[in-house]
């Protein structure tokens, strides 16, 4: 895409938008950055709503009987499975990348908002130049008494990576929540290996960026994840039972704890019957 382009599309767009929320919201730049995410999101939302729809039906359809008797017939014929599945697809009107083209398309919002970030977060002469140059003059006559905007929040500076690496930490365990919570269980195993291996990628990749990216960035990540469980459960998609399923399969508890848990199914050896079935043993007797 043209640089020119690229800036009046994505990146001059953004940095207005967040210095204009700054200017209104008492200049707490922390505060501009959140509200600015909650209506990036909702911008995204049908993108977000067309993903986790195509992520259903994809589920659905591998849990049918033909998908399955598929794997089967297939099994020793890689090339023979793929050619069949795409059949499949085709016959019941399902493009399977339709489920990762809004992740692609979300992803040159991801770059602009890096890059409108560490601009806004201008300090250097040579920073604020930059900065200016991509002002709307008349969207923001007073510019140059918002700038250099407040960039501390907390211990953090807001242009520069979290030292205490808590940032980090924070958008891998919500990016791996979220994971959880939209992904569905894959039928076939080849399908459930990709989505567990993506599961565990997604977050460490992330939370890899968030290393050398700057706070305000690592921060939109965080309330980012945190809207999208939010519009999970607003969607009644969130069931407290089938969520703590879904998370203990991926927690491992110490043995010291296990030991004290029945076995699924089973009742302990050690658990002593009830009164009622000791009774009735005992008449039987």
């Amino acid at each position: 895409m043209n640089l020119n382009l690229w800036n009046s599309l994505i990146l001059d767009p953004m940095v207005n938008a967040l210095l204009l929320l700054y200017s209104w919201l008492g200049q707490n730049f922390t505060l501009s950055l959140t509200v600015f995410t909650v209506l990036v999101r909702m911008l995204t939302l049908p993108l977000t709503w067309q993903q986790q729809k195509s992520s259903k039906v994809m589920a659905e359809l591998q849990k049918s009987k033909e998908w399955l008797d598929m794997q089967k017939k297939y099994a020793k014929d890689k090339q023979a499975l793929g050619q069949a599945q795409m059949k499949l697809y085709q016959e019941k009107g399902i493009n399977p990348l339709s489920g990762c083209l809004p992740t692609l398309i979300q992803f040159p919002i991801l770059i602009g908002l890096y890059q409108a970030i560490t601009r806004v977060m201008a300090t250097t002469p040579l920073q604020l130049l930059d900065l200016y140059a991509h002002i709307y003059r008349r969207t923001l006559p007073n510019a140059a008494a918002l700038i250099p905007v407040g960039n501390r929040f907390f211990w953090l500076n807001l242009g520069q990576p979290d030292p205490w690496y808590i940032l980090p930490v924070l958008v891998v365990v919500t990016t791996w929540l979220q994971q959880k919570l939209i992904t569905p269980p894959a039928a076939d195993p080849q399908s459930a290996q990709m989505t567990q291996s993506m599961a565990v990628t997604m977050p460490l990749m992330f939370g890899f960026f968030s290393l050398s990216f700057p706070s305000g960035l690592s921060i939109y990540f965080v309330i980012a994840n945190l809207i999208g469980i939010a519009q999970y459960g607003m969607m009644g998609k969130i069931e407290l039972p089938d969520f703590v399923k879904k998370l203990l399969p991926a927690i491992e508890l110490p043995d010291f704890v296990k030991q004290y848990l029945p076995a699924s199914g089973k009742t302990s050896s050690s658990a002593k019957p009830s009164p009622a079935k000791a009774v009735a043993k005992k008449s039987h007797g």
